[in-house]
């Protein structure tokens, strides 16, 4: 399995269902009070997560874009409809 753009993950998931998915990746990597944050915090918060899988191993930053390793988001449920 290869790895996994982030951008092109948010790209399937769609604009008008973008702030949810993004909130509920922060729930996901147990962010507290995910649900009730503006939404500029949220995009800082999910750019500081993927940083942290960076940190682990799990992503690789690339310009503007993060690659997953195959695995990073397993359990992450509202990803699966989206992954190959």
């Amino acid at each position: 399995m290869t790895s996994i753009s982030w951008r092109a993950l948010e790209t399937h998931v769609g604009l008008n269902d973008l702030p949810a998915f993004h909130r509920a990746f922060l729930t996901w990597r147990g962010v507290e009070g995910a649900d009730g944050m503006p939404l500029r915090r949220v995009q800082q918060r999910v750019e500081a997560e993927l940083n942290r899988l960076v940190q682990a191993g799990q992503a690789t930053r690339d310009g503007e874009d993060w690659q997953l390793q195959p695995g990073a988001l397993d359990g992450f449920d509202a990803a699966a409809p989206h992954l190959g």
